[in-house]
């Protein structure tokens, strides 16, 4: 585990600001706390009750196995929140991947936020379900497909997809060791369906091939 090490900065007035429900307390807005790669936002166990959302850089969550394998359970992109939990406490770790920047959005006081946490809910679940299908996958080949469709899609389709996230972690999120990872991504290259342009960024150059190796 990191040490959590943090600080605070504040984004240029130009920022996109967060498209959040009107039920959190955004009076003050709070700037945005800035973690280190690899540190540690919250941790499994620690009290539950904000919202959190990716400025720049990205997250990952995950939860430690009785073995001492770790399991990803998602990645964060700029843009998007985490940290909605059912619960009072956390259930899984939230790391900076990289150098990141997350706002914390926290509750008005009295507040009714049932309507508005039930979307953001439902996203959430549907992207976990999404994920249950990949790992139900036994194709290695598929879960990669799927997991570089996903991230282009959240990238806007652009056809060059950028990896914050190492072999080890999609190697952790899918199922899969970090070798089989390896293999699939230099496979699909040799196939000319995808090309690497460095470790943490690819472009799509058979769009549909990948989308049909990932159904």
């Amino acid at each position: 585990m990191h040490a959590q090490s943090t600080s605070r900065i504040s984004l240029p007035s130009h920022s996109v600001q967060p498209s959040l429900p009107t039920a959190f307390d955004l009076t003050p807005l709070q700037p945005v706390s800035f973690f280190p790669s690899g540190s540690e936002i919250y941790a499994q166990g620690e009290k539950a009750g904000a919202f959190y959302q990716v400025e720049f850089g990205a997250v990952r969550i995950y939860r430690l196995l009785a073995d001492g394998r770790r399991q990803i359970s998602a990645f964060h992109l700029a843009g998007e929140t985490f940290g909605f939990e059912a619960d009072t406490t956390h259930h899984f770790f939230a790391e900076a991947i990289n150098a990141t920047g997350v706002r914390v959005f926290r509750f008005a006081t009295g507040a009714d936020i049932s309507g508005q946490l039930l979307p953001l809910a439902l996203k959430g679940l549907t992207r976990a379900q999404e994920h249950l299908l990949v790992l139900g996958r036994q194709n290695a080949i598929e879960r990669v497909a799927a997991f570089l469709v996903d991230m282009a899609e959240r990238q806007g389709g652009l056809r060059q997809v950028e990896l914050p996230m190492s072999r080890m972690d999609i190697g952790d999120y899918l199922g899969l060791t970090i070798e089989t990872v390896s293999r699939v991504f230099t496979r699909l290259k040799d196939k000319g369906v995808i090309r690497l342009l460095n470790l943490r960024s690819i472009e799509i150059i058979k769009h549909d091939a990948l989308h049909a190796m990932s159904e």
